[in-house]
Formats: C-alpha cells, structure tokens, sequence
C-alpha cells in the first residue's frame, strides 16, 4: 500500500543560519531578553556620530583602517600621517569607541596619532558607523514622542563598571545573603549592552519610585562592602531596557573593569572643531598617561646615552693603554739594538788596540845591530 503523499513531510535538516537562530534563542532565554527586543544601541560617542556626518567619505575611510588593524591579531601598533588637530581628535575618539588606546606623537606640524591594542581590547564593535547614523535619527524621533524625562519616576537601579567576570547568580546570592536587601533577589537582574548592570521590579509587585529610593543606598553598601562594582544609580528604563533617566552615580569615578563599550551619553570629550590660530590638540586630548610615557622615554633615552659614552671611554682608554704598550715594547726593542751595536763597537776597537799592541810589542823585540843590516843588505847586492 502506498503511503498517502499529502501525509509525507519531508524533515529539513537544520543548516548553520537554522543552529545560529537556536544558539541566540538560547542564549537569550538565558539572559532573560526578550527575543522582540530590538538592538538600538549605538557604541560610538555623540562627538564621534557628530564629526562622521560633516565628514562621512574620510571617516569611512578610517574606520576601515581601524576594522582592519582590529581583527588581525598580530599587529600591536596602528601609526597614523600627520594630520589637523580635529581629525586627530576624531580618531582619539573612535579609538576609545573600538576600546583601544591612543596617543598623539610629534610636534606640530609633523604630529601624528597612534593608536595601541591594550589587554582589554576584544573586538571592534558590530555596528558601523552609517549604521549607527541611520539608527539615530529614529532614536531621536522616539525620544521626542517619549514624555520628559524628569516626568518619568526612578523604577530601578543600575550598577556600574561591575567586578570582572561577575554573574548574575553571584550578584542575586550576595543580595540574598544580606536580610536588608534580600527582596532585591528576587527582582529581574539583566545585563546592559553598556555591559552595566540593571535591577528592576514591577509595580504589580509593589516596586514603585519610593522603593527604589530607599533600596538604592542599601544595594550601594553590598556592592561596596564586597567589591561587586563601582557605583550604584537610580535609573529608569523603558519595556527595551533603555535608561532614560539616570542618577548621579553615587561613588567617585574611578577607573573600573569595563572599559570596552560605553553608552553614547557617557560624557565623551567633544571633537575641537578646526580654530584660525595654531593650537595643540595635546592641551585637550592629553592626559597622565601620556606624560608618563613620554618622561619614561625620555629616561630610557638618558640612559642609552650614558652607556654609549661609558662605552666611548672605555674604547679610548683601551686604545692608548695599547698604544703606551706598543710605545715601552718599541723603546725596549730600540734600547736592546743600540746596546747590541754599542757592544760590538767597543769589542771591535778592543780587539784593533789589541793587534797594534801585539805589533808594537813585536817591533820592540826586535834590536837592530850592524851584523843584522849587512844581512839584510846582502841579498839586496847579489841581486844587483
């Protein structure tokens, strides 16, 4: 019997676009997000979406330069060519966007900017930065039809700059532990694209504006009192987990852990636009970080050439040390010859006083008598 062809399905296999859909789901169900939540988040500065729209072919053209320099894993160090001081100021500021360190090199009007991996870079973010200036627009349309926001009540609390590597069941147990906020735990705790920490109730539940203000300080004294974060703030969040009201932060504004993604209203430096007169953006961007670096330089600098002078006076000791040796070995060698000639000088007279002594001596041994000349004579005459 045949099978019925309408009751035959054919069962797709799940391709990598099908796992990558059930990995998010997952993971978002793990979150708690909520799968319909649209990502609004921009991770550039207001400064950096402003000077792209005035200049959008040559910030593009940057950006690129960053991506590329981001995802290759082995380059440490990205130079840049001397440029104006509001185009440094741009890539100061994209630099602190990818989470990466810059600095400016150089007087004017050689200086430059580069730009340095530092251990907390991860990636580059996933939004470009046309993206980015598409999505706010809208951002700031809905913003507009939003009420004020000093009408919208406090209805939650947010943590900043959490300890690294903090969960959500850490945070939700220390909570717990404490009797003055182990209602806390029970309330929704979610994480930020900020990568802060948000704590929200319902009103249904009975967490209303004054509730928030009087577990904030609570909250503050755990997350203090066992290191989980910097700073605790009130908030108010929309269904999207927006902030759009904040508190002042309740700690000082010290340096934390998290340093990779900031909010676009983070309080950025704003881009100097171009000026008539000469001004060193060093005076705006700078910082100690910079000053150490380049007081470090400049030791480094004093000690090389310290070493290399020690080194340039040891080589001139060592030459005339060996030129005085060659000097006492030639003046030896010179004093040995001409006491050598000297000798054979006085042996040689020696020995003509000695010849002519023996000479004279034999003259004088020799008398000459009559008999002995006629002698002599005799042989003379016969010849004749």
């Amino acid at each position: 019997m045949k099978a019925d062809p309408v009751l035959e399905r054919k069962i797709l296999s799940c391709d990598d676009e099908c796992l990558r859909l059930q990995r998010n789901a997952k993971l978002a169900a793990a979150l708690n997000i909520d799968p319909n939540h649209e990502d609004t988040h921009i991770p550039y500065s207001a400064a950096t979406l402003d000077y792209f729209k005035d200049h959008v072919k040559w910030c593009q053209t940057q950006e690129r330069e960053f991506r590329v320099f981001a995802a290759d894993d082995s380059e440490k160090r990205l130079r840049f060519k001397p440029m104006q001081a509001s185009q440094r100021a741009f890539l100061h500021s994209l630099a602190e966007d990818f989470g990466l360190d810059s600095e400016g090199v150089d007087p004017e009007p050689h200086r430059h900017v580069v730009v340095f991996k530092t251990p907390n870079f991860v990636k580059a973010p996933m939004k470009t930065l046309s993206q980015c200036k598409r999505v706010a627009p809208v951002m700031e349309e809905e913003s507009k039809k939003k009420p004020s926001a000093n009408a919208v009540a406090f209805n939650a609390i947010v943590i900043s700059e959490p300890r690294f590597a903090l969960t959500i069941d850490e945070l939700r147990a220390d909570l717990a532990a404490d009797s003055k906020t182990e209602a806390v735990a029970g309330w929704k705790i979610e994480f930020l694209p900020s990568e802060e920490i948000v704590l929200h109730g319902t009103l249904a539940n009975g967490v209303d504006e004054s509730t928030v203000q009087r577990l904030k300080p609570l909250i503050a004294d755990v997350a203090k009192a066992k290191e989980l974060a910097k700073s605790t703030a009130l908030c108010a969040i929309d269904s999207s987990l927006n902030v759009i009201r904040r508190e002042e932060d309740m700690f000082s504004n010290a340096g934390g852990w998290s340093h990779v993604v900031k909010s676009a209203g983070s309080g950025r430096k704003q881009i100097a636009k171009p000026v008539a007169q000469n001004r060193n953006a060093f005076a705006i961007l700078g910082g100690n970080r910079i000053a150490e670096r380049k007081a470090k330089e400049k030791e480094e600098a004093r000690k090389r050439k310290a070493a290399e002078e020690a080194l340039k006076e040891s080589w001139e000791d060592e030459v005339d040390e060996a030129e005085e040796v060659e000097r006492a070995e030639s003046g030896k060698a010179m004093s040995e010859k001409a006491m050598s000639e000297k000798a054979e000088s006085v042996n040689g007279e020696s020995a003509l006083a000695q010849s002519k002594k023996a000479e004279s001596v034999h003259g004088e041994g020799r008398e000459s008598t009559p008999e002995t000349e006629s002698k002599e004579k005799a042989p003379e005459m016969a010849e004749n």
